[in-house]
């Protein structure tokens, strides 16, 4: 059965973990305003899933999260809830700074860093985000540690030692961009982690491989009520298969920039089946949304803009 959007109280008992909670927010790409009031409480060892059809806000949701410049929010709140009420503000820090609070987004189509070996970029990303008040220049996780905690997490993973020496994404294939930032995630641990589209452009095999992977490190199918210090993960994807071995506590759909129907892990499977015909016809309303931002899309992209 599903349900309506999620309006989960934002103070929750000591015993409840921490919480990413998201109220009201609109979110406008050069001067489109693609998100249209979302709300959403992702709890530390909970899976949540977003579905939706293309072009319905889900990765701008993410973009949003971590602050990227390119995606003004132009009203509502994100903040991360402590379980004893204590609140931080997210939408008052720099990217970097939502990173070091323990939030992390793997991106749809991550870039490359022509000489930067990967062992190398995620000694520097987890020397900060262990450590948010260091500055530049002060010495980083030592070597020693930093390599046998390296080397642990990609036997786990089964990721080749010699994968680590490579350049960050330079000539890889689209299975090894989504293996390294597997291996961020294990070694950045975030609090809350939101995985884009994790199995865009993936064969079957590599989506298994990735949904296996991300189960290893986040916990999968564990009990939200006992994950106080376990990873809240929020999947965006169009594919059932991903949710394999991550069966979310809940399903959102997404559809002309809101959130309209919430469920289990049935709704994902029903989306999977059916598509989105449903709920178009069940909200006319973000249907005619829908519609209107693909309009304006072709708009724009016939007039060269």
């Amino acid at each position: 059965m599903t349900q309506q959007p999620d309006q989960q109280p934002d103070h929750q008992p000591n015993h409840q973990p921490d919480q990413l909670v998201i109220r009201g927010l609109h979110v406008a790409v050069e001067g489109q305003e693609i998100l249209k009031g979302v709300d959403l409480t992702i709890g530390r060892g909970e899976i949540h899933a977003l579905m939706g059809p293309n072009g319905s806000g889900k990765s701008t949701l993410g973009y949003a999260i971590m602050g990227h410049p390119s995606y003004e929010v132009t009203a509502g709140t994100i903040e991360l809830v402590a379980a004893d009420g204590t609140r931080r503000d997210l939408l008052g820090m720099e990217p970097d700074e939502r990173a070091r609070a323990g939030v992390f987004l793997a991106f749809q189509r991550p870039m490359a860093i022509p000489g930067v070996r990967l062992a190398d970029f995620l000694r520097h990303a987890v020397t900060n985000v262990r450590n948010p008040e260091r500055k530049e220049g002060q010495e980083l996780m030592p070597m020693k540690e930093f390599r046998s905690e390296l080397k642990a997490k990609m036997s786990e993973l089964s990721i080749d030692s010699e994968f680590a020496r490579r350049y960050v994404n330079e000539g890889f294939s689209g299975g090894e961009m989504k293996r390294a930032e597997i291996l961020q995630l294990a070694m950045l641990q975030p609090r809350f982690a939101i995985l884009d589209e994790t199995d865009s452009g993936l064969d079957a095999d590599a989506v298994r491989l990735a949904s296996q992977s991300i189960a290893r490190i986040g916990g999968a199918g564990g009990d939200a009520a006992s994950g106080a210090n376990a990873m809240g993960i929020l999947i965006i994807t169009h594919h059932e298969q991903l949710l394999e071995h991550n069966v979310p506590h809940r399903t959102h759909v997404m559809l002309g920039g809101r959130i309209v129907e919430s469920g289990g892990a049935e709704l994902a499977a029903e989306l999977h089946k059916r598509g989105y015909e449903r709920i178009r016809a069940a909200y006319p309303d973000a249907a005619a949304a829908e519609r209107a931002m693909e309009e304006s899309t072709r708009n724009q992209e016939a007039a060269g803009v």
